[in-house]
């Protein structure tokens, strides 16, 4: 069959597919299995069911497709190429090349339409389960009686691989209990993964485990081609009103390739016979490459005179809404322009010392709720932990199936579900999101925290039960590594204050944020509220360290640094070298990130070059501060895991009493105590 004698369905498949691997085997690197057996499946969902508008990839309404099963990046740029959005055919060839705009997997703003950056598999299913959501969230909190402007599905494509990860099954329980109608996973069902048939390890009724979540499910037997039995199956799902669907469609991984239905197709380029073979089994020209039948692009590129007809629609509905909601209207703009609201911050609270002690979790959870009044964009909740966290709103309501208007989401005990549903909530627009658990459980949410960071999403997270302070739970729930572990990730900004006051300024410094995720790292046990009067004020935390106290004569001989809640000891220890005749400069540390941020002026006038004894403090691990202390330096930190106990007797068994750091000081210096 040529070219011509195909019809129009069939030679847009196949030049989705032979596009495909022609990037794949030009790269001599990528995955062409996927591309040739699910591209029918892709074709099918972008040109009879997507509402997307290639000449605005960002427009508010449009249906969200997330390429879950991102080694299958090929696949996703011939679709958008070939729909007319700006990704040129250079760029097509220069796939998996250093600076190109089609990485190895789908990365957001390397290429205008990728919603999400994909890759592990799971985190795109997790994403756009947050999608989902804020899109249920959004229609309730704006669509009123005649003006919905808030009404686009979610689609997911997804692989084997996807659902065997572990986050699946914390997404699709949620997502069924809260039953996301609009939320449709095309699940690519070839029975094949790297290291051969999933018959050897995969042998769940797939189909049965999504139902019992409360999901709706159907099959396409064959998948490869069919794109009659694909549409009727999507159409299907889109019908389903208060049940997430999965269909299941059942491919051949490299399809027309002579490794077709090998696990071999999966992740190895075609060689250069093995890619003419494929090419004479699909009618293709063998010998050329890069091929784009113009009739092809005729036929998908009328998804960009059907977007900007579907998006004015929009425009227009949006404008009639404008005139009779002008309140909400005003609010919507500034909440998809990433903007806050005018006075958003006027009535945070304050305290002040004679209020007495209080942890930082509680004191930031009051933040927050003063936050979720004044900025109506903010969601987010907790894992199972908000009473914990300080995170519970005041009424105690949550989003359910009949309510999603509200702005607190139970997540259950689903760290890693909350966390990607989070970043699916910030890339879907229109609304902040923030997480919150232990922090010793951040590190079921690791995968996801570590692509919100190179998404550079602006999620986020308030993390309590901070050290061994937080006593008797013990070492299985006292964090050691956790915090450098976030410090570690690229692009976030950790903070831990020291008292009330900073604790309410880490939060308006992560709602200012626009450039990551913000951790806001907060105590179980009660903190002394520094006296303002006497130090400076809380906002200093905004430079991520600040000076706390100096000698009289402004000479220190040692610097002590600390966070959180070791500063108080600092502060203590201070003192008790001060009676000894020492000078000494104590220093907040509260965000390494912020601190670095500064300019370096301001960063020598904190930590003097000529002041070599230094002496950092933190419950937790070592890892890192040595490039504050310097060669003459000390760190206390915690090289080991914690202990049951009340956790002042923690701290002080452990080397974290004021003693300690006195003694420990005193060695720097080459006194004795």
């Amino acid at each position: 069959m040529s070219l011509d004698e195909m019809s129009p369905d069939e030679l847009c498949i196949n030049t989705i597919r032979t596009l495909s691997i022609d990037m794949i085997h030009q790269a001599n690197s990528g995955h062409p299995g996927a591309p040739l057996g699910c591209a029918a499946v892709a074709y099918a969902l972008w040109t009879r069911f997507l509402t997307h508008n290639p000449s605005d990839p960002a427009w508010p309404d449009r249906d969200r497709f997330v390429l879950s099963a991102g080694h299958a990046s090929s696949l996703l740029y011939s679709l958008l190429h070939l729909c007319g959005y700006d990704l040129p055919l250079e760029e097509i060839r220069n796939f998996r090349q250093l600076g190109s705009m089609t990485p190895g997997h789908p990365e957001v703003r390397c290429a205008p339409g990728v919603e999400v950056t994909t890759g592990p598999l799971g985190q795109g299913l997790g994403n756009a389960f947050g999608m989902a959501l804020a899109e249920r969230h959004l229609a309730a909190r704006y669509n009123r009686p005649g003006h919905e402007i808030v009404n686009h599905y979610t689609y997911v494509l997804a692989s084997d691989g996807d659902l065997m990860e572990g986050i699946s099954h914390e997404v699709a329980s949620l997502a069924g209990y809260l039953g996301l109608g609009k939320l449709i996973v095309l699940y690519d069902d070839n029975r094949i993964s790297l290291e051969g048939p999933t018959s050897e390890w995969f042998t769940d009724d797939t189909a049965a485990r999504f139902r019992a979540y409360g999901w709706h499910t159907c099959e396409v037997e064959e998948a490869t081609n069919d794109v009659e039995a694909i549409s009727a199956a999507i159409d299907e799902a889109r019908n389903v009103e208060h049940k997430p669907s999965l269909v299941i469609c059942h491919t051949h991984i490299g399809y027309g390739s002579p490794v077709q239905d090998s696990h071999v197709a999966h992740g190895k380029p075609l060689d250069a016979e093995q890619l003419g073979a494929t090419k004479r089994a699909l009618g293709w020209p063998e010998d050329e490459m890069f091929l784009v039948p113009e009739r092809a692009v005729e036929h998908m590129r009328t998804a960009v005179e059907k977007g900007c007809q579907a998006q004015q629609k929009w425009e227009q509905a949006f404008g009639r809404y404008a005139d009779e909601f002008a309140e909400l209207a005003d609010q919507w703009r500034t909440a998809w322009a990433g903007e806050l609201p005018e006075g958003w911050d006027g009535d945070l609270p304050t305290w002040a010392p004679e209020d007495g002690p209080l942890a930082t979790r509680k004191a930031a959870g009051a933040t927050l709720e003063a936050l979720r009044k004044s900025c109506p964009f903010l969601i987010g909740g907790a894992a199972d932990l908000a009473s914990s966290t300080g995170t519970l709103p005041e009424d105690k309501l949550s989003m359910q199936p009949e309510h999603f208007e509200r702005q607190n989401i139970r997540f259950g005990v689903r760290e890693h579900a909350m966390a990607a549903a989070c970043s699916g909530i910030a890339l879907h627009g229109g609304l902040r999101a923030y997480g919150s658990t232990f922090l010793v459980f951040s590190d079921y949410a690791r995968p996801s925290l570590r692509l919100s960071g190179m998404m550079k999403v602006r999620t986020i997270y308030q993390f309590s039960h901070d050290s061994i302070g937080m006593g008797e739970d013990g070492p299985t729930h006292q964090p050691a590594e956790n915090l450098v572990a976030l410090r570690a990730i690229p692009n976030w900004t950790v903070i831990r204050p020291a008292d009330a006051n900073e604790a309410r300024e880490a939060w308006r410094v992560a709602m200012l944020n626009a450039d990551g995720p913000t951790a806001i790292i907060c105590s179980r046990q009660n903190l002394p509220v520094l006296d303002r009067e006497q130090y400076p004020p809380a906002e200093s935390l905004h430079k991520g360290a600040y000076v706390l106290s100096d000698p009289a004569d402004g000479k220190p001989d040692i610097i002590l640094m600390a966070t959180g809640s070791e500063l108080s000891r600092a502060i203590e220890a201070a003192g008790r070298l001060t009676q000894k005749g020492i000078g000494v400069r104590v220093v907040n540390f509260p965000s390494w990130e912020l601190f670095e941020a500064q300019p370096e002026e301001y960063r020598r006038s904190v930590l003097p070059p000529n002041v070599r004894k230094r002496l950092a403090i933190e419950a937790g691990s070592p890892m890192g501060w040595h490039k504050y202390v310097g060669d003459e330096g000390d760190v206390i930190g915690l090289n080991r895991f914690g202990a049951s106990g009340p956790g002042g007797e923690v701290f002080d068994k452990l080397g974290f009493s004021v003693d300690d750091v006195v003694q420990r000081a005193l060695a720097i210096i080459g006194r004795e105590g």
